[in-house]
């Protein structure tokens, strides 16, 4: 294990030695005219990915997998947020799932919280950029995306498609822990 160079041996000189009486000295003042320190992260803040295979149950599996983690870390959002968040990623999947399948065999959805913040996307190797349709009401489909577009909008966050390095692309959506507009 690495101690980072704070362990019992001998210390260069010029290093800091422990106070004789047990007490360390306070930290030092902060510059004046500084900016203050950032604040410490919260509890539940952090950036979670995993992979699924492109199969139909996988779209459960995912949505199951981010509601726990949100319960387990402590992500303070609201009951109606969650839900949300829960139908984005289950359209999310879905699509990666239906679409993109045949030449992404693997996908990854990764979840990342903020202080204030929360998204959630998700990646395929297909490189086809996909566009949230219009309502025609004579499909019965393909209104994922425009469904995603909304839950963020209605929320106050936003989503987007963009590509990746390796030629395929990542459809996330990002959504504020406080209500929306």
């Amino acid at each position: 294990m690495d101690d980072h160079g704070r362990g019992d041996g001998p210390r260069p000189a010029g290093g800091t030695a422990a106070p004789l009486d047990g007490v360390p000295p306070p930290p030092p003042a902060p510059l004046e005219g500084a900016p203050p320190p950032p604040p410490a992260p919260m509890p539940y803040e952090g950036v979670w990915r995993f992979t699924a295979p492109a199969v139909d149950a996988s779209v459960p599996q995912a949505r199951h997998a981010v509601r726990d983690l949100l319960r387990r870390q402590g992500v303070p959002a609201s009951g109606d947020l969650v839900h949300g968040l829960l139908l984005i990623v289950s359209e999310l999947v879905t699509n990666a799932v239906r679409h993109a399948a045949v030449l992404s065999p693997m996908l990854a959805v990764e979840v990342a919280v903020g202080a204030d913040w929360l998204r959630v996307s998700v990646e395929d190797d297909h490189p086809y950029r996909p566009t949230a349709l219009e309502t025609d009401h004579g499909r019965t489909g393909g209104r994922g995306l425009l469904l995603v577009r909304e839950i963020a909008r209605e929320a106050g966050g936003v989503c987007d498609v963009e590509h990746t390095a390796g030629g395929g692309k990542v459809i996330w959506a990002a959504l504020p822990l406080t209500p929306g507009p």
